[in-house]
């Protein structure tokens, strides 16, 4: 017979906690990646200018609005460093945690992991190709991504997570970040639109993961990126729409000193 404490058996609770343990890898990677996508450089950048970057412009705290208000230089760093933000989230908790939880299974089923994390899987008629687990990387990379929407320290106001996603695309999968980089540098280059090439970028990111094979978790965790940069982009949209979308590199006059 079983002994109880509080009416549960003691395997189910030793094995609850276990599934719980063994789960913790994912708030942990969020918090990693927010408290590293909380760091936002849009506004420090900013300062050094002497201006609250979210009080001009467009008020946006990304490389859209810095760019535009105060020159490429600026603009082109804030870019980097906030792309690279998600690379590095999604390193340190892949370093971490061996990157575990998933990987793409190329529609063969379950293959196992090596102690790199990698699984060895044959592809279009025996053609093999090396898959990374990558699942507590995409939680700390979307952790990135609200902490650079929502930093608490700026009390929530932040940018819209665009270069966070760039880095984390980047880092899932080079095929998913090529397809998707050449979709969105197509649609600057053919628009002028930042914020259309990010609406584009998002969107076939979940579409190109769940084609090439990334299990249900991770292409729903990348669909939820897409659902909440298309809402962080409602404005863009309805100027879109409207046909009042300001291009790219379209100067602002310099804002003053505060």
């Amino acid at each position: 017979m079983q002994r109880k404490e509080r009416g549960r058996p003691i395997f189910i609770r030793d094995l609850c906690a276990q599934r719980m343990a063994k789960n913790m890898y994912r708030l942990i990677a969020l918090l990693i990646g927010y408290v590293l996508g909380s760091i936002q450089t849009a506004y420090f950048v900013g300062k050094i200018h002497g201006i609250d970057i979210r009080e001009h412009g467009s008020k946006g705290a990304g490389m859209t609005n810095v760019t535009r208000t105060l020159g490429k230089r600026a603009g082109a760093f804030v870019f980097v460093v906030d792309l690279l933000k998600g690379v590095v989230a999604f390193v340190i908790a892949s370093l971490l945690f061996g990157g575990e939880g998933t990987y793409a299974d190329c529609g063969f089923g379950e293959y196992d992991l090596d102690e790199y994390g990698n699984c060895l899987c044959y592809m279009l008629g025996g053609s093999h190709s090396i898959m990374r687990n990558v699942l507590s990387g995409i939680y700390a990379g979307v952790g990135t991504i609200l902490g650079h929407c929502f930093p608490v320290w700026l009390k929530f106001r932040g940018g819209k997570g665009v270069a966070c996603t760039l880095g984390l695309i980047l880092m899932i999968d080079w095929r998913v970040a090529l397809f998707a980089y050449v979709l969105g540098i197509i649609a600057v280059a053919a628009t002028r639109y930042i914020s259309l090439a990010s609406l584009i970028i998002t969107f076939i990111v979940p579409v190109t993961m769940w084609f090439v094979g990334y299990n249900h978790e991770a292409v729903g965790i990348m669909a939820g990126v897409c659902i909440l940069i298309w809402y962080l982009h409602r404005g863009n949209i309805q100027r879109l729409l409207d046909g009042t979308e300001r291009k790219f590199l379209k100067k602002t006059e310099p804002p003053p000193a505060e």
